[in-house]
Parts: C-alpha cells; sequence; structure tokens
C-alpha cells in the first residue's frame, strides 16, 4: 500500500509513468498479473456492485463511466469511444480512472487508463481464451489491425500460447504497423490481404475493428468447427462484427448479460437467446467448451469489474517505485468543519495567479 507523506496527496500516474511502468514489470509479465487479478475477482463475482455502463452517445462516438464496488474499494474509468478521431490524427479511445475507500470516500489512486484498458482488454480476451479456446491452440487470426492488435497478440501468446499470428485489415498500411511493432516478439507473422486468408487455419479469430456500425468482419462460410471467436469491436449499440448465422451456431459466453445484450453482438438476437456468463466458467459452475466441435464465442465488451481489478494490479505494484506523482487534490483542514479557515488563513501565503 503506498503512504502518501499527506494523507490529502493522491497518488497519480500519468502516461509517461504507466510506460515506465509497463517496461519496468514487463508487458507479458504484466498482462498476466491483470489477467490473475481479473479472474481471482470474477470467481468472487457475487461480492460486487453491478450496472450497466453508463453512456452518452452522440453522432460521433459515446462518452461512458463505468462504476463498481466491492464493498471495500470503489472505482470507475472515464472511457470514450469516438472512430472518427483517428481520421483527425487522435486516438479513438482514452480513458483514465479512480480507485477510493469506501470506507472514508478518500481516492487512493488516480490513472490515465488508456494503456492501461488496452492491456485489460488484452488479459480479458486471453483469459477467455485459456477458458474456451481448442485445447493446444497455437494460431491467432486477428481482423482489425489498429491500436488494440498488438496487445492481443502478445497477450494470447503470453495466456494461452497462440504462437503463429494472422493478421488482416483493410488499410495495408495497419498491417504492416502491426506486423513491425510484433517483429522480434516470438512470434510467426503472416499478413493476409483478405479476412478468409486471415481466419485459414487458425484456432482462434479476434476481431477489433473500429468503425461505428454494423458491419460484418466475418462471415458464415468463414467458421468452421471448433473454432474460438473473440469478438472485441462490437461493443456500443449499433455496432458489430459478426453475421447473426455466426451466433446462431455458437455457445456464446458473455460478461454482464444486461450491458452485452445492448452492446454485444448479441443485440442481433432475441433478449431472451441463451447465452453464459464467463464468471459462471470461471468460478467451475459451468463448463466451458463442451467439445472439440465446439463454436466457442466471447462476446466481449469490457465490463467495470475488469478495470477495478487493473487499477488494484497497478496500485499495488506501485509501492516502492518511482512511478507515481502525488497530486494535491483534497482539501485537509486541520479541523474538519472549518473550511472555510483554511482557505482564509492561506490568503497571505497564496497570491491570485495573474
Amino acid at each position: 500500500m503506498i503512504a502518501p507523506s499527506n494523507k490529502a496527496y493522491v497518488p497519480f500516474v500519468s502516461v509517461e509513468n504507466m510506460m515506465r511502468l509497463v517496461h519496468a514489470i514487463g508487458i507479458e509479465t504484466m498482462l498476466k498479473g491483470i489477467a490473475q487479478e481479473i479472474e481471482a475477482d470474477f470467481k468472487r463475482w457475487e461480492s460486487f456492485d453491478k450496472c450497466p455502463r453508463v453512456a452518452s452517445h452522440s453522432h460521433d462516438g459515446v462518452i461512458e463511466l463505468m462504476p463498481t464496488s466491492d464493498g471495500e474499494l470503489y472505482g470507475f474509468k472515464y472511457v470514450n469511444g469516438h472512430p472518427k478521431n483517428m481520421k483527425e490524427g487522435l486516438q479513438t479511445v482514452t480513458a483514465f480512472g479512480l480507485l477510493a475507500d469506501v470506507n472514508n470516500g478518500y481516492p487512493l489512486l488516480l490513472t490515465e487508463m488508456t494503456l492501461l484498458t488496452a492491456l485489460r482488454t488484452a488479459a480479458m480476451s486471453a483469459l477467455a481464451a485459456k477458458h474456451l479456446a481448442p485445447k493446444g491452440a497455437r494460431t491467432h487470426a486477428i481482423i482489425g489491425n489498429g491500436a488494440q492488435c498488438e496487445f492481443q497478440a502478445i497477450a494470447m501468446r503470453a495466456l494461452v500460447g497462440a504462437d503463429k499470428v494472422r493478421l488482416y485489415d483493410i488499410d495495408p498500411a495497419a498491417t504492416a504497423k502491426a506486423m513491425r511493432n510484433l517483429t522480434g516478439r516470438g512470434l510467426e507473422l503472416t499478413a493476409c490481404t483478405s479476412a478468409e486468408e486471415a481466419v485459414e487455419g487458425a484456432d482462434i479469430v479476434t476481431t477489433c475493428t473500429a468503425d461505428k456500425q454494423y458491419a460484418t468482419i466475418l462471415t458464415d462460410n468463414l467458421v468452421g468447427p471448433g473454432i474460438h471467436i473473440n469478438a472485441v469491436g462490437g461493443d456500443c449499440p449499433g455496432k458489430t462484427e459478426l453475421h447473426r448465422d455466426i451466433l446462431m451456431r455458437s455457445s456464446i459466453f458473455v460478461e454482464f448479460p444486461p450491458q452485452t445484450r445492448i452492446e454485444g453482438e448479441i443485440q442481433q438476437l432475441d433478449a431472451d437467446h441463451p447465452v453464459t456468463e464467463l464468471w459462471q466458467v470461471m468460478a467451475g459452475q459451468t463448463p466451458g467448451r463442451r467439445s472439440e466441435r465446439d463454436i466457442t464465442l466471447f462476446d466481449s465488451v469490457g465490463f467495470a469489474i475488469e478495470d477495478f481489478s487493473a487499477l488494484r494490479y497497478v496500485r499495488e505494484r506501485l509501492t516502492g517505485t518511482p512511478y507515481f506523482e502525488r497530486l494535491d487534490m483534497l482539501a485537509d483542514p486541520d479541523d474538519p468543519r472549518d473550511l472555510f479557515g483554511m482557505l482564509d488563513r492561506a490568503q497571505p501565503v497564496l497570491s491570485p495567479a495573474m
């Protein structure tokens, strides 16, 4: 636990310090660590407050708050999703998050979560594949080679052992970027010219495109028996990646059904279409893959408990490191009732900014 010199100071992890922390720990080690925290929290799923994320949709994108609490700690993430940003040289997704003490409401950590969300999304994907993918899965097709691509590839290798990666994007420059970034990381890389070529021979298929629209990245004829699909890109109303017929043939696993039915691939299906909550698989309450020919589908939209797990992981790893700053963001008067007195006494010391 971090012990700031003054209780009113809050540890803050900037983008620069998050990058330092990732390199100090090692990206594969960090992905495994976050996945371990997520799995531990999913196994105690029923101890969390749960609600669909609070979303404010606009024509160009969405801004969301994702809160949860286990009764001891409270966490939330602010995150946006604006596909048009890429054309303007901006990130499609940006985020920050906070962890607080439920007993007194004081923040314990404030951190960037643009990088951390990419890490936890990839860790969650690989964790789901560990439970659902065919035994001995080695070949991983990634359709959509944008900002999430490399994280997904490295996580699947770290947690599942999928070391053959087939890459496809409608923009060849995105695939070339991913090939450069993943070279020298122990992966056998293949750049493909179509989704069909990428999926050929794949044990795991990850779809992670960015456009905010109903799309058909995978058609039914491309999906053979025994495959595991990791559907990451369909994550808001009106945005999907898979043909409906694929869903009808698949065993579907989700995080939190009330959220996924609004935002995930299953928004294409009837409201009573059966799905399995992934936490039940991790807790040993229900089986995951039932046969070698089973088509398993993780309809991933991201849920607040995963961010909570990532926040806890970062907070625990900060102890004894220089990878955070102390923010003076909480008033701390000597007498808790005398907030005005604290302000008044500061007047001779603090001159107004000109």
